[in-house]
């Protein structure tokens, strides 16, 4: 069947100093439908010639049309594209679906790849450089500062940005893409300018100015304008390319926009509120008291 229905070799003749094949196979009829196959003559042990039909099934099937192979292994991919879901959540679906309902043969395995498996590994790449981004904010702060307390203040502000963050990521359509997490990391670098703005002001009104408790509220109305100047600058800078959902070219400017609003918009806001509070709490030099000042001198 094979020689048949294949290309078999069966000799070469040579013209003109050039080899050329000479090919054995059954005519374009015996090969034109399911009913001719099945109609072929083929031997048998006896010496009798019988249709193919009686010694096998013949049919029309459905099949690939190349044999992909990676590692030695064949490979059939199976392939689809997600819009308006969160990648992530559509692979664990997946996974949980093909887990509980579909029975593996021996020796068969399924392995998810393409664009998740590359925002897999972004993923880790960003969480590991967004862990050490705030490790070396941390340092930095502590170096300018003197102070773990301070520091802690100022890096207190990183969950109220996160809070809008997370915020408009859910009004957008609660996709967490790659994009969204860089306009995080941008974020944390934002929210940190405005807390050493306010805590900063703090301390140089306390220890050069000899200003006592009352520096909390002078220093929050002395940086209630640059800080909200430039928060007001970023977001009106950011707001087109927050609109542009669906728009060609704006498929990573967009989701980052987005995360990069929602956090100053909450960071700005609880910095003027919660900044304070706790600098009062922990920081702040002791209140006056009636017939002289206590705690700090003036230089």
């Amino acid at each position: 069947m094979e020689t048949s229905f294949g290309d078999h070799v069966a000799a070469q003749v040579l013209e003109e100093q050039r080899r050329y094949d000479v090919l054995v196979r059954l005519p374009a009829e015996a090969r034109r439908s399911v009913d001719t196959l099945a109609g072929t003559l083929v031997d048998t042990p006896s010496g009798a010639r019988v249709p193919l039909a009686q010694v096998a099934e013949v049919r029309l099937d459905a099949g690939p049309n190349t044999i992909n192979r990676e590692n030695v292994q064949r490979r059939i991919i199976v392939q689809a594209n997600v819009a308006g879901r969160d990648l992530g959540r559509v692979i664990r679906e997946v996974r949980a679906a093909v887990a509980s309902r579909v029975a593996l043969p021996q020796g068969y395995f399924v392995q998810y790849g393409g664009q998740f498996e590359a925002q897999e590994k972004a993923t880790r790449q960003i969480a590991i450089l967004s862990g050490g981004a705030i490790i070396g904010i941390f340092g930095l702060l502590y170096v300018a500062l003197r102070s773990v307390r301070l520091v802690a203040l100022v890096m207190a502000n990183l969950p109220l940005a996160l809070i809008g963050g997370v915020v408009m990521v859910f009004l957008a359509g609660g996709t967490l893409s790659i994009a969204s997490l860089i306009g995080f990391i941008t974020l944390f670098g934002i929210a940190t300018r405005n807390g050493i703005m306010l805590i900063s002001h703090y301390r140089h009104l306390v220890e050069q100015e000899g200003v006592g408790f009352d520096a909390i509220v002078q220093g929050s109305l002395e940086r209630l304008s640059p800080i909200l100047m430039t928060a007001l600058v970023t977001g009106i800078g950011l707001i087109p390319l927050a609109l542009g959902a669906g728009e060609p070219g704006k498929e990573i400017q967009q989701p980052m926009a987005v995360v990069i609003l929602g956090g100053i918009v909450t960071s700005t806001v609880l910095n003027m509120l919660v900044i304070p509070a706790l600098y009062s709490k922990f920081a702040a030099p002791p209140r006056s008291v009636p017939g002289g000042y206590t705690g700090i001198s003036r230089p």
